[in-house]
C-alpha cells in the first residue's frame, strides 16, 4: 500500500526543520567558541607565577601581574554579596509567601524595572549617592554591583519557593508552626538548591561588570588599601589595558580576560554540579 503524499511532505518538513535547528545551534556556538579560542590563545602566554603574585606594573615596566586586581575583584564581589544577597533573599520570600499583600505588586514591578536598567545607569546612581560624598571607593562599587544582584536573586528565590507544594505549608501551619518558621525551616530549606543557584548566577553576572566599577571606583593599580579607597579590578583592567599602547599591558589584559572567563565558567559548572541531583 502506497503512503499518502501528505505523509512524505510532512516527513520532508520535519527533516528540514530538524536541519534548521541544528544549523541555528551551530551558528550560535560559532561566536562563543571563537571568543573562547581567541582569549585562551592570547591569554595563556600571560599566565605565569608573577601573574598571580605581583601587582600591576607601572607604565613601560616589564613583567608584573594582576594579583592586586584578583584581590580587589574578590573583595568587591564579597562586599556586594553581603549587601545584595540578603535584600534579594528577603524580597523573593516576601513576593512568594505574601503575594496577596498589596505591596507585593509594587515590589515585583520595580524589581522587573530594575532588572532591565543598564549597569552604567546604576553606576551613575551610586556615583551621585556615595562617590560625591566619600570619593571613589570599594564601598561605592560594591553598592552598585549589589543593586545589579538584587533583581536576579529576588526573581530566582521567588520562583524557587513557588515550586514547593502549598500542602507542605498548610501541613506545617496545621501543626502549629508559625508562618515565618514554616518559610525559613521548611519552604526555604526545600528550595535551597535553586536559591543557591540564583545566588551563584548573580555573582557570575557582576564578576564581569566594568561600567559601574569605572564610575564608582576608578582605576587603581596598587594593593587593597581599605573599603573607603579604590581597589584594582579584573574587568576594569581589561577595559583599560586593552586600549593601552604598551604591549605588556595588552598581554595582561588578555590574561585577565582568561582568568575572568575561567571564574565565570567555574561558577556555572559549580551551579550545574550543585543542582544535578534536583532533576
Amino acid at each position: 500500500m502506497r503512503k499518502p503524499n501528505y505523509y512524505k511532505l510532512r516527513l520532508i518538513k520535519d527533516r528540514v526543520m530538524f536541519l534548521l535547528v541544528y544549523l541555528s545551534l551551530a551558528l550560535a556556538l560559532i561566536p562563543l567558541f571563537s571568543i573562547l579560542y581567541e582569549v585562551v590563545q592570547r591569554g595563556i602566554p600571560a599566565i605565569n607565577l608573577d601573574f598571580f603574585i605581583k601587582p600591576t606594573p607601572t607604565v613601560g615596566e616589564k613583567g608584573g601581574g594582576v594579583a592586586n586586581a584578583i584581590q580587589g575583584t574578590l573583595i568587591t564581589i564579597g562586599l556586594a554579596s553581603v549587601i545584595g544577597i540578603p535584600v534579594g533573599l528577603m524580597s523573593g520570600i516576601f513576593l512568594s509567601e505574601y503575594s496577596e499583600h498589596k505591596l507585593s505588586t509594587i515590589i515585583r514591578f520595580f524589581n522587573d524595572v530594575l532588572s532591565g536598567v543598564p549597569s552604567i545607569i546604576i553606576g551613575v546612581f551610586a556615583y551621585a549617592l556615595i562617590v560625591r560624598s566619600i570619593g571613589f571607593s570599594v564601598i561605592a562599587a560594591a553598592f552598585a554591583l549589589s543593586i545589579i544582584m538584587i533583581p536576579i536573586v529576588t526573581r530566582t528565590v521567588e520562583e524557587a519557593l513557588k515550586l514547593i507544594p502549598m500542602n507542605i505549608r498548610e501541613a506545617a501551619i496545621a501543626l502549629g508552626v508559625p508562618r515565618w518558621k514554616t518559610v525559613v525551616a521548611i519552604v526555604l530549606r526545600g528550595a535551597r538548591k535553586a536559591v543557591v543557584t540564583g545566588i551563584l548566577l548573580s555573582i557570575a553576572r557582576i564578576a564581569g561588570e566594568s561600567a559601574p566599577v569605572l564610575v564608582t571606583m576608578g582605576f587603581w593599580r596598587w594593593w587593597f588599601a581599605g573599603l573607603d579607597r579604590p581597589a584594582a579590578n579584573l574587568a576594569l583592567n581589561i577595559f583599560i589595558f586593552a586600549m593601552s599602547p604598551f604591549e605588556n599591558w595588552i598581554v595582561l589584559a588578555w590574561g585577565s580576560a582568561l582568568i575572568l572567563i575561567l571564574l565565570v565558567l567555574g561558577i556555572n559548572i559549580a551551579v550545574r554540579i550543585f543542582i544535578r541531583g534536583r532533576y
